[in-house]
């Protein structure tokens, strides 16, 4: 599920596109959900691509099996890959199947030039062929095996990020979110406990009620932020700030004032992050710096 940083992003996200587009806050609000929904669909996506690795090798095996003249890797293939406890948990997951039988547009055409692509470079690989040749079999080893193997092949992979911009602008920015609920889902695996859930976008009421008290109250108070910003500004003038940075402080500044059950260290900490994956490393420092300076003139710890 989406932790709240990376609602917090979602926020910051959905303010950046109000500014370039100002729309009712009703419309806002619920594009803002849906654009949440849509990295479910970035990972299901992503979580097919690992099972077509396997399907594709099955059917590499099978077109062996079928040659008239056959050699002794056709007779007798190595099924270490396509028996991975890991890619049959993913394929028998029935929340994935069920997802898949609604949305037939993200599942993998074995004949996908990336997915083929992608496959003859794991197979190619020193860590693919010890794999294959280890001949112990454990869970725990499958596991650490589709869990490099997806970082490597799938979350680091240029071609993979360059598919996913032309299937859906947004997740471009939604990736590293995606990748890390893959990680986890790979990592909560356990031998002979098949889950049939995956992870959820938003873990409750809670969660949903922060992000939509975040998103109103940073566009209700978004002059009067900007005025804190700009009172604490050293030989600055607001303009010359980013529209990321400005956006992230109003959001932080709004958390600050707004949700007082969570320490200030901790939003100043969130938002550092957040600049982390939206701005540059002097953002960083600046968005510190601000967010240290408002919370200590107001005294709120």
């Amino acid at each position: 599920m989406l932790g709240r940083r990376q609602i917090r992003e979602k926020v910051v996200q959905t303010l950046y596109s109000y500014h370039q587009n100002p729309i009712k806050t009703d419309v806002l609000e619920k594009n803002m959900f849906t654009e949440i929904e849509k990295i479910y669909y970035l990972y299901i996506y992503q979580l097919n691509f690992l099972v077509a690795l396997k399907d594709l090798a099955e059917r590499q095996i099978e077109i062996g099996k079928n040659k008239f003249i056959k050699t002794e890797e056709d007779l007798n293939p190595n099924m270490k890959f396509v028996n991975n406890q890991v890619f049959l948990q993913l394929d028998q997951n029935e929340e994935r199947l069920s997802f898949n039988s609604k949305h037939k547009k993200y599942q993998w055409d074995l004949h996908d030039e990336l997915l083929v692509k992608t496959f003859q470079r794991i197979v190619a690989s020193k860590r693919y062929q010890e794999y294959m040749a280890e001949e112990s079999l454990s869970f725990e080893e499958d596991q650490k095996f589709v869990g490099k193997l997806f970082l490597k092949y799938v979350a680091e992979n240029e071609d993979f990020h360059e598919r996913l911009e032309e299937l859906e602008l947004s997740w471009a920015d939604d990736f590293h979110i995606s990748n890390s609920m893959i990680q986890k889902t790979i990592g909560f695996m356990k031998q002979n406990q098949p889950s049939h859930t995956l992870i959820k976008m938003l873990k409750d009421e809670e969660d949903r009620h922060f992000a939509k008290k975040l998103l109103l109250q940073s566009i209700s108070h978004w002059e009067n932020s900007e005025k804190k910003i700009e009172e604490r500004l050293e030989n600055w003038d607001l303009e010359r700030i980013s529209l990321m940075d400005r956006l992230i402080l109003i959001t932080a500044i709004t958390e600050i004032d707004n949700f007082p059950l969570t320490p200030a260290k901790v939003i100043i900490n969130e938002y550092i992050e957040v600049s982390k994956v939206f701005a540059t490393d002097r953002s960083q420092i600046f968005v510190n710096g601000i967010l240290d300076k408002y919370t200590k003139d107001i005294s709120r710890a």
